[in-house]
């Protein structure tokens, strides 16, 4: 994976930092939330890829607009696991990562609608 694209390496970094928050959730028996997190939260970087091949800059736009959906659903999840207590892995990181994710796609979709 190239480094000189930022979102794609963050993406992808962050959907790997997911699956490991998963795992430890369902070893505690967590399975609802872990769930809702894994599909969320690995759809970022699914969508920021598909973007990458976009055939046209709309659709461009329409990918990232998708990515950052995902990316604000993700911090809801996490928002909830941590307050409600019932995973009781520390996800402050990842809820730090995605916060910098969705601000990184809130950005290139502003960017990406202005310049259509």
């Amino acid at each position: 994976m190239g480094t000189d694209n930022v979102v794609l390496t963050k993406s992808f970094d962050f959907a790997l930092t997911v699956i490991k928050l998963y795992k430890d959730l369902v070893a505690k028996k967590e399975f609802v939330l872990s769930r809702q997190i894994l599909r969320s939260g690995t759809s970022i970087g699914a969508n920021v890829e598909e973007a990458q091949g976009a055939q046209t800059r709309k659709d461009f736009h329409s990918k990232m607009t998708i990515a950052y959906k995902e990316a604000r659903e993700t911090h809801y999840w996490l928002r909830l696991l941590k307050e409600s207590g019932l995973g009781s892995a520390d996800c402050s990181k990842c809820l730090k990562d995605v916060e910098e994710l969705s601000r990184i796609l809130a950005s290139i979709t502003r960017t990406t609608k202005s310049s259509r």
